[in-house]
């Protein structure tokens, strides 16, 4: 992948700067420290170049070369390496396979004329072990076949440390510490120096190509590999980072973090270490020198030197990003990481996050867009104010600058593509409802929530509902007209109800129900104000919205008094002003009497009879000889259970209708149990209401009660007494028969037995009353025998005590005035005492106290 552009070339000394007119002179190394740039060349001079460095707006920068100091060392050989220690002020040359020390700014040789003999290549360790600060080591490759020479070099002597010994002979060397990385014959190795141990790394040819051996951090280089490879290698012989491809030719190599810089015959080009892809080619031919010094990258021909100046990593990322190559951007910005301050770092990786999801969002990429928000901490405003209008008009927010993104608005980002703004719109209602509970967004929130509340109302949204419904932050002017403006007439009323303006939203609801206002969000809007009303802690709200709500159906209406707290029904709401204000409503007044006697069981005569009475209206007003309705069950149902009505207002009123069973309770009420009897029995010759009767007037009472009913029901059937109305027929002989023996046979434990033979005619048969007869008998056996088990009892308890009354009275005990009542612990002064069983002797008055406080002392059970 191409087309970044790291590195800008700038040329550092020209040809006639170093060289003059002198032809046949060329560069063969060049060394640069700080500002100091020294070259060696081919007629064993060296030349020493102050760089002054001058940065462009564009983020590159231009370098002016000023020549210092022209050295020529008085050998005809060239300067193979040139190499600094700043720390000792001195620069090491290596010429004609010798190392000698020279001053660094007046590049004369030390007066003690200190040097390395020996050597054809040379490299300093910069992770030193020998911890003195006044020294640098050096690692040179022998003149003597297959060795490995240590040095401590000072100021104006060498010293050598080791000599190592290598399997092949060595062409290049690095160093990190006790670790050398050396390119033999045949292969690449990590020797340590200081144990000896030996690790191979991989094989290469020397004859094919040039091997390339750079450290390029703590325990790690850099090397040729084949293929065209560049690989990375540890000092433990593995690979952290994958190789990076370059051409077959490389004949030089440097590193600047992110970046690796090869160099061949015709281009400098630029991998990335973070995703090992090539990022630029740069032509340049005749080139024969690339090394790096403390980040700045030096190339150079025979003839000239130049820098690669890096383009600053911010402005490389801002153009990876202009291109919309988010995930080069973000490998690069983390790369950056070790480069830049922390806290620099951080906004700059957060705003370099924010943009990558500005470019996702634009290309519709929404989970990937999303995380990037999140990770950049993306004031979500910015995304909102895409949208024209959704933030509300008091909103302080402005955008970023400079800008996130390249768009004015949706419109432009969608360029008239309505789907996509659509979609657009979708993510962003997504994303809002998912950050707006977060922390991120508290001190913003109700910008957030009205741009919320604006995009469901615009899409028509379900949510939109549940956010007003539940805790929100919502502007009321710019949401109020917004709703308005898309006919969400309901949800404004929510809007309304959260702004404890209850009363515009209860009557913007009455308006949809009344057909006033077109809303369909919902179908029970009706159900859904009663419900709101009866949970309203306004009672004046409610007392003016109740009229509304009886009218359109009383069965609902008037469950704004049924349904509200008992506490508001004592006070605000008291059963009789509600009362008088239902007077106009029948249903809803006979519903608000049954929640008053039934549900919150009031004990008052007048809510008892005036219920009874509405009942009693209603099942007058029924056709005669209809079935029993409903209300004429409630009727029945009340007239049994309740016990406060006034009886004797309502006979009145039974009276004279059609409504016997009625009538009968009613009789039943006033005690008049033959009356009712005869109406339920001869009347109606409802046989199975007249036993019923006689169970329910006799619940609880004592059993002669009970069979007193019983037997007035018999004596009706045996002899009917009076006959029954002419609209009624009585009942033949025969079917009062039947009633009579299925009576008795049915509640034959309710009878007496011997009683009710007395009354029988003759002619009845033993098999017709088997039943009765066979219950009366087992009833009579089983009083009796349990009489006798009872006597039996008691004459055995009875015998039990007199037997322990003698053998009490037989034992023989002294009574004296030495002993002692084991109650009160004084002695008897008279012959009268009582004894326990245990022969405990106490006085009698002690044996009373005792008995009538039982915290006394107790020495026995009394006998």
């Amino acid at each position: 992948m191409m087309g970044t552009k790291a590195f800008t070339l700038v040329s550092a000394v020209e040809r006639e700067l170093l060289m003059g007119d002198k032809e046949r002179v060329s560069i063969e190394c060049v060394e640069c420290c700080g500002k100091n740039l020294y070259v060696g060349t081919n007629d064993c001079s060296i030349h020493h170049f102050l760089l002054e460095e001058q940065s462009l707006p564009a983020g590159t920068a231009t370098f002016t070369a000023t020549k210092q100091l022209h050295r020529h060392l008085g050998l005809r050989k060239p300067v193979s390496e040139l190499r600094a220690a700043s720390a000792l002020h001195r620069l090491l040359v290596l010429c004609d396979c010798s190392i000698s020390l020279v001053h660094m700014l007046s590049l004369e040789p030390v007066p003690s004329g200190a040097r390395i003999k020996g050597a054809v290549a040379l490299a300093l360790n910069e992770n030193p072990v020998s911890g003195d600060p006044f020294c640098v080591e050096v690692c040179t490759i022998s003149v003597k076949r297959r060795t490995i020479q240590v040095f401590l070099v000072y100021e104006d002597r060498v010293q050598i440390v080791r000599e190592v010994s290598t399997p092949e002979q060595p062409l290049a060397v690095a160093v990190d510490g006790h670790f050398l990385c050396l390119a033999l014959t045949t292969q690449y190795i990590i020797l340590n120096y200081s144990t000896g141990a030996a690790q191979d790394l991989f094989p290469y040819c020397s004859e094919e190509k040039r091997p390339i051996v750079k450290r390029i951090g703590r325990q790690e280089f850099l090397l040729a590999g084949p293929g065209g490879l560049g690989m990375f290698a540890t000092v433990a012989g593995i690979s952290r980072r994958a190789p990076v491809h370059w051409s077959e030719n490389v004949i030089g190599a440097a590193v600047c973090f992110p970046y690796v810089l090869a160099l061949d015959d015709a281009f400098i080009t630029v991998h990335s270490m973070l995703d090992q892809q090539q990022k630029q080619t740069l032509p340049f031919k005749e080139g024969h020198i690339l090394q790096d010094f403390e980040g700045r990258v030096i190339v150079a021909t025979s003839k000239g030197v130049y820098i690669l100046v890096p383009l600053p990593l911010e402005k490389q990322i801002q153009d990876l990003l202009a291109s919309h190559r988010v995930e080069e951007a973000l490998v690069l910005a983390k790369g950056a990481r070790r480069n830049i301050p922390k806290e620099k770092f951080q906004g700059m990786y957060r705003r370099i996050l924010q943009q990558a999801g500005f470019i996702r969002f634009a290309h519709l990429q929404f989970p990937e867009a999303k995380e990037l928000f999140r990770s950049g901490q993306l004031d979500v405003r910015e995304l909102i104010s895409l949208c024209p209008f959704l933030l509300p008009t008091s909103s302080s927010f402005a955008r970023s600058h400079p800008p996130l993104h390249e768009y004015a608005d949706l419109n432009q980002l969608a360029q008239g593509d309505q789907e996509k703004a659509a979609q657009c719109k979708r993510f962003l209602m997504s994303y809002l409802d998912e950050v707006r509970g977060t922390e991120a967004v508290r001190s913003y929130r109700e910008d957030v929530d009205t741009a919320l509340l604006k995009l469901y109302a615009e899409a028509g949204h379900a949510s939109l509902l549940g956010l007003l419904a539940g805790e929100n932050a919502c502007l009321l002017a710019d949401s109020a007209a917004w709703l308005e403006k898309h006919k969400r007439y309901f949800a404004l009323g929510l809007l309304y109800h959260h702004n404890n303006q209850d009363a515009a939203a209860v009557q913007l609801w009455v308006s949809i129900v009344n057909g006033e206002l077109d809303d369909p969000t919902r179908a029970d809007l009706y159900d859904h104000v009663v419900d709101f009303l009866t949970r309203s802690r306004d009672p004046e709200l409610v007392w003016q919205h109740a009229d509304w709500a009886l009218q359109k159906s009383e069965e609902v209406g008037v469950q704004l008094f049924t349904k509200r707290p008992l506490e508001e029904q004592q006070t605000s709401f008291s059963p009789d002003h509600v009362l008088s204000r239902l007077k106009k409503y029948p249903s809803a007044l006979v519903r608000y009497l049954e929640h008053l006697v039934m549900d919150r069981n009031l004990q008052r005569e007048e809510y008892h009879t005036r219920l009874a009475l509405l009942y009693l209206d209603a099942v007058l007003q029924r056709t005669p000889g209809a079935e029993v309705t409903e209300t004429q069950a409630k009727l029945r149902r009340l007239l049994q259970t309740s016990d406060l009505y006034r009886v004797h207002f309502l006979m009145e009123r039974v009276r004279g209708a059609d409504l016997p069973m009625e009538r009968a309770i009613l009789h039943g009420k006033l005690e008049e149990h033959e009356q009712a009897l005869r109406t339920l029995a001869l009347e109606l010759r409802d046989f199975a209401a007249a036993e019923d009767y006689c169970a329910w007037r006799s619940a609880g009472r004592e059993p002669a009660y009970r069979r007193r009913l019983f037997h007035t029901l018999l004596a009706l059937y045996l002899g009917p007494g009076p006959s029954a109305p002419a609209a009624a027929p009585a009942p033949g002989p025969a079917e009062l028969t039947v009633a009579a023996v299925d009576l008795l046979n049915r509640h034959a434990a309710e009878f007496d037995a011997a009683q009710v033979l007395q009354l029988l005619p003759g002619s009845w048969s033993v098999q017709l009353l088997c039943p009765f007869l066979t219950g009366a008998v087992r009833d009579s056996t089983h009083a009796r025998r349990t009489a006798q088990v009872a006597l039996g009892l008691a004459t055995a308890e009875n015998l039990i005590y007199q037997h322990d009354q003698v053998r009490v009275k037989r034992s023989s005990f002294r009574l004296s005035d030495k002993q002692l009542c084991q109650v009160c612990r004084r002695p008897f002064c008279e012959p009268v005492f009582v004894r326990y069983p245990t022969g405990d002797l106490v006085h009698t008055h002690c044996a009373a106290s005792r008995h009538s406080n039982p915290s006394a002392p107790r020495p026995g059970t009394r006998t």
